[in-house]
Parts: structure tokens; sequence; C-alpha cells
């Protein structure tokens, strides 16, 4: 593994601040080599400072966001922002060439094959499975080297777990989603029947699927990327492919859209889903080569021998809690546009629009999350629940309070955030409040979705199968298809937002009381309080940005007012009642500005 800090450790019996301390200490008992508790067992690695990759913890060390971290959740949000931003200038693209109407409602109902690809196979499934097996495997490859040292044998090279794991995965599951994409194109004017049975004509909606049916296999493939990287200690990479699939999808719709119509954004999909695997598999394959192992044929996968080196398992009993939670949740977005294909043209596009950017406070808070993930995963792999309860009692309460401010500036400004994006070309000022409508019914379930987001990785840190979030999953999705077609029909496109909100966040709760007798014991009531406490301030801010955002003449100066107003008045009003989450980090950016670190 990578190189770790010299640098000396707090002093015997002096703990370190979690959230301030600079890296992980050298001590001398764990300046030779991976450490291991006094039971024997490996001490799991946490990435070392200077972004270099995974390196040894002192034996008794708190969860440390340290200098490697605070870089890697610097540079996940930069790319995620980047990321995000090319993806209103793709969606302001497509509502500017198709409008919101027919032809984009077919786009966008091709566009689910990707968007539950991209749920599936790489911001949830792929993930919850592969960043815990990762994290074990490195631990087996260090403790191989340890084994070789001691043994001090010329010239023997142990073998590499990692390697032998991904001879044994990566394959197969190329396979499979090999066969599932040809199964997708064959099938293409089924899915649409399913997907959307009230467009009036399916045939455009059939061939965008076809041609974004290459996105199971392309995103599958990310998924595995990313999951692998983010397990060594590198999360540049995959934090930078939804750069490069909102660059194939404008790229191509710009250059095509005039020659192939709405195929063309459908074509960019698949273009973009390709640019994902490649902006990462030079550093997948670097990390390969950087540790050879063993020559020789690798062992095959399910083999009583492979079971024995300790390879985690990747069968059924593994897979089916993860697809399940993970296809209920996506499934939210298949119920809303079968209930929206029953409404007049053009409420599959507002609906649309207005989950792509009220999602966006949600999307950044989940990057604490996601870098945070592989520690929490390693924590429950030593058994240290103490310092995976630490870590996603942080990581809840501060991704809260990220949403919770996205929340109130959304809900002040939606009329204004939709005309500045989007009120150009084929999509007018009546698309506009209706898109600003729902957009506001839905930013009233972006805590529960991030609450799912945070509250789903740690049920699978452990790496062992736990059916408890596939039911919360489920649970929810029967709130939100039952409440949605009770009042889609009264309330249109408003009533399909608001189910979401319901069932997205009885999911949410049924996560938050079952984490803490199940997997982690965080302190439920106290994370509850903490959540209730930080509304406050967010209905205090959203509630001055609404009325002030008529004071101010025109959408983008008003919009510009709104982001300084909301977020001063939910900060004065958290400080103003002391609500300690707000408190802590004002306290700590002063300390950073201050002090530099």
């Amino acid at each position: 593994m990578s190189d770790t800090s010299t640098g000396a450790g707090p002093a015997a019996g002096e703990r370190e601040d979690p959230e301030t301390a600079a890296g992980p200490p050298r001590t001398p008992e764990t300046a030779a080599g991976v450490p291991r508790t006094a039971h024997g067992s490996t001490l799991p690695l946490v990435p070392a400072p200077g972004g270099r990759g995974p390196g040894p913890r002192a034996p008794g060390e708190a969860p440390v966001l340290g200098r490697f971290l605070a870089r890697a959740a610097a540079a996940t949000a930069a790319l995620t922002v980047v990321g995000a931003l090319l993806g209103l200038v793709r969606d302001q693209t497509v509502a500017h060439f198709f409008g919101a109407g027919g032809d984009s409602d077919a786009f966008l109902v091709a566009w689910a094959v990707p968007e539950m690809a991209a749920t599936l196979l790489i911001e949830d499934g792929m993930a919850l499975l592969l960043v815990p097996a990762f994290s074990q495997v490195l631990a087996r490859r260090e403790a191989a080297r340890r084994e070789a040292a001691r043994r001090a044998r010329p010239g023997e090279e142990p073998a590499d777990p990692v390697r032998e794991f991904v001879a044994a995965t990566l394959p197969r599951l190329c396979l499979l989603l090999t066969c599932a994409a040809g199964l997708l194109l064959a099938g293409a004017p089924w899915a649409v029947g399913v997907l959307a049975p009230g467009l009036d004509d399916p045939r455009l909606a059939v061939d965008c699927t076809r041609l974004t049916a290459v996105t199971v296999l392309t995103f599958g493939i990310t998924g595995y990327f990313s999951a692998a990287l983010r397990a060594h200690g590198s999360f540049a990479p995959p934090a930078a492919v939804y750069v490069a699939y909102n660059v194939g999808i404008v790229g191509m719709t710009f250059a095509f859209h005039a020659l192939w119509g709405v195929r063309a954004a459908a074509a960019g999909v698949a273009a973009g889903s390709v640019l994902m695997v490649l902006v990462q598999f030079p550093f997948f394959a670097a990390r390969l080569r950087r540790h050879k192992g063993a020559r020789g044929r690798p062992r095959r996968a399910g083999t009583r021998r492979r079971d024995r080196n300790g390879l985690p398992p990747l069968g059924l009993a593994v897979l089916a809690p993860v697809l399940v939670f993970v296809v209920s949740r996506q499934c939210q977005v298949l119920v809303e546009r079968f209930l929206a294909s029953t409404l007049p043209a053009g409420a599959i596009s507002h609906l649309n629009y207005a989950q792509k950017v009220a999602q966006m406070p949600m999307v950044l808070s989940m990057m604490i999350c996601t870098v945070t993930f592989p520690v929490v995963a390693q924590a429950m792999a030593d058994g240290d629940r103490r310092r995976a309860r630490l870590r996603v009692e942080r990581d809840l309460a501060l991704a809260a309070l990220v949403v919770l401010l996205g929340t109130a500036t959304v809900v002040a400004y939606a009329p204004q955030i939709i005309e500045v994006l989007f009120q150009r070309g084929a999509f007018d000022a009546q698309d506009t409040r209706t898109t600003a409508g729902v957009m506001r019914v839905y930013a009233l379930g972006l805590l529960g979705h991030t609450l799912v987001g945070a509250l789903g990785r740690p049920f699978f840190s452990a790496g062992r199968p736990s059916w408890y979030p596939a039911f919360a999953m489920v649970t929810g999705l029967v709130v939100t298809t039952g409440a949605g077609f009770a009042v889609t029909y009264h309330w249109g496109v408003l009533g399909i937002a608001a189910a979401n909100a319901a069932g997205i966040s009885t999911t949410a709760v049924l996560l938050l009381s079952g984490l803490g007798s199940r997997v982690v014991a965080i302190e439920v009531r106290a994370v509850s309080l903490s959540l209730v406490r930080l509304t406050v301030p967010a209905a205090a801010a959203g509630a001055a940005g609404w009325s002030a955002a008529p004071l101010t003449g025109g959408a983008l100066p008003s919009l510009a007012a709104g982001c300084l107003l909301v977020p001063a008045v939910f900060v004065l009003t958290g400080r103003a009642l002391r609500t300690p989450e707000v408190v802590h980090l004002l306290a700590l950016t002063r300390q950073r500005f201050l002090h530099g670190h």
C-alpha cells in the first residue's frame, strides 16, 4: 500500500479531534507494517494523508476525516459540482431543442433505462456490494505481504487476492450484462409498453430505448471500476464519470439534433456511457499493475480453495437484498412516469426537469457519504462498531444540514431557478410555472431521499446480507404507488410529486429506526432530534426567501440575492437557537480560516 505520514502521533492517552486531525499518526508499532489488534486481527486501513491511497491506522485511533479524506472530499465535491452543472446544461440542451412535449417525453421514457442502470450499477448497487468486498481483499493482500515478509523467502511473491477477485468476478459480470443489454435491445417495444403505456406514438421511444440499451453494460463496468478505485482510496476518477457522461450527451445532441432529432440525445447517452468507462480504465489498470502478485492462472470463482482463502462471496444470498433495495428505489421514478404517461403531453418532461434540479442539493450532500463509505466498511470489517457509529452519525448530521439548506433555496426560488435555467427556445413561461410548482412539492422529500441514500450504506457495509433495507424500500414504494394512483387524477403532476415525497419519507423513517438495532448502534433519538433542530432554521430561511423573491426585479437578480439571503438566515437562525450542528460548523469553519487546518 502507499506510504503514510511520518509525523508523530498524539501523546499517550490523548485523542485527536476526529474532524480536524491532520492524519493518522505513525507509531513504532505501525511503522513496520499494518498493525494488529490485541487479538491478532488486522486493523482496518484508512486513507493516508497526501491523497496517495490507504495507509495504516494506529491502534485505538478514532475515525478521522484526515488530510486524505479532506482532499478526497474536496476533489469529489469539485467534480460533482462540475458534473451537476453539466447535467443542467444537458437538461437545458434537451429543453431548448425539444421543449416539454412528445419528443422529450419519448426520450425521457427511454432514459428510464440508464437511470435505472446508474442507480443499480454505479451509485448504489455496485458500490454497496463491491466496496466492502474490495476492502476485505485489500486487507487480505496486506496479510499475505506480512506473511511473506515474515518468512523472508527470496524470490517468493504472494498471490494477490485483489487480482484473483477481479479475475473471478469482472469477466462474468461483463458476460451477464452483455446478455441483459441484448435482451433489452430486442425487447424495447415491450419495455416501452410497460414503462409508458399512455404514449400516443411509442415508436420514437422504442428507437431511443434501443440506443440507450448499451448503458446496461457500460454502466456496470463503470460501477465496478468506481468501487475498486474507492476501496483503494482513489476518489477523483469515479467522481469524474458524470462529467464525461454529460459531455457525451451534450456534444452528440448539439452535433446531430438537426439530423436525428431527439434520437441524437439518446445516442449521446450511449456515447457518454462509453466515456465513463474510458475515464476510469487507466487508473483501474494501474492499480492492478502496481500489485501484480503471483504469476499463474487465477483460481476459479466459487471453488472451495478460493473460499478457504477468504475472497468475498458474491452469490445470490448477498446480491438479492441489494438488488431488491436498489431496484425498488429506482421504481419510484418508473411509477411516476407510468402515471404521468396518462396525463397530457409534457407531464413526464415537467416531472423530469423538476426532479433533476430539486435533487441537486441531495447530490451534493451524498458526496459526503460516498467518500466516507469505505471508512465505515473498514470499521465494520474490523468489528469496531463504535468507530462506525460515530462516522455514520456525523455523516447524517452534515448531509442533513446541506440538503435542508438546499431545500430552503429550492422552495423559495423555484420559479426563478427554472426560468434562469430553462425558459428559452421551446420551453415557455407556462412550462416554467408548471415545473416550478412540481419542484416545490418534490423538495418536501429531499431530506427523505438523502437519508435513504445515507442510511442504506451502513446496512450493507458489513458485507453480509441484510433484507431490512429492501423491506423499508418496498414499503415506501407501496406508499408512492398507492398515493400516486389515489391523487394523480385530481392533482396531476403535483399529486405524483407529493406521492414520491410521501413514499421516500416513509422509507427514511423505517431505515433510521431500524439501523440502530440491526447494524450500527446509532443513537436514533439523538439523530432524530438533530434532524428536527435543523428543520427550524431551514423553514425560517425558506420563508424569508419566499417573501423576498418577488421584491427583486428579474429572475436572475432575485436568484442571486436569494443565494446570499437564504444561507444567511439559515446560519443566523441556527446560531440564535444554538442549533449544535450549525454552531459546530461555524466553529470548524472559523478554525480552518484562522489556523489554516
